[in-house]
């Protein structure tokens, strides 16, 4: 009989370039799996807008209280931002965590490297990413949301996220090629089926 006490549900890290699906996955396993899963509430320093609560949509903090925290080491992945920072911190996934809630985190390699070194937090890391650039191209213009210049910066990113990839072929727990929504899904899934066990138990 397992003591749910000491169970402490895992962050599920997702890495991949834009137009590789990790949203639609996402959204196929909370749907599949409601109330066990929940994103982390990201920090930022700029202004709520309008109809935006604090600690829900964003914790919104101070820029001198933001880059104390990064003094602190407080945050696993940052960006700025049209002169605004953003951040996701280590207090928010825990937060999740007290919630008996798995943690689910779309960071750059950069966030997925930083976090890996938590011990305790004890992440699955899992890449996903589509058949081909030509593919992934194909799905970014498919989306009609992007101008060219964007497109350009996304395809050259997703390239070298590729390459370092491939020079790091044992840091994920898995890497998932999204060519069949279906197989894709039962990949992801299989990477948290048993936390799912153990927090259904």
């Amino acid at each position: 009989m397992h003591n749910l006490t000491k169970i402490v549900p895992r962050p599920l890290v997702l890495n991949g370039p834009s137009g590789c699906g990790k949203s639609t996955l996402v959204k196929l396993l909370m749907k599949e799996h409601p109330n066990r899963f929940a994103f982390s509430v990201s920090h930022t320093t700029r202004k709520p807008r309008k109809g935006e609560q604090d600690g829900v949509h964003y914790h919104y903090t101070s820029k001198e209280q933001f880059e104390q925290d990064l003094i602190d080491e407080k945050f696993i992945e940052t960006a700025q931002v049209h002169g605004n920072y953003y951040g996701t911190s280590i207090k928010s996934i825990q937060d999740v965590q007290k919630k008996m809630l798995i943690p689910i985190l779309d960071l750059n390699i950069d966030g997925a490297v930083s976090i890996k070194k938590i011990d305790y937090l004890n992440p699955h890391l899992v890449f996903i990413t589509a058949p081909s650039l030509q593919e992934l191209e194909r799905r970014l213009r498919g989306r009609g949301t992007e101008t060219e210049q964007q497109i350009q910066i996304r395809l050259k990113t997703a390239e070298k996220e590729l390459d370092w990839v491939k020079t790091h072929p044992d840091f994920y727990h898995q890497i998932i090629i999204n060519d069949n929504l279906q197989l894709a899904f039962n990949e992801l899934f299989g990477v948290v089926k048993d936390d799912l066990f153990l927090l259904n138990k």
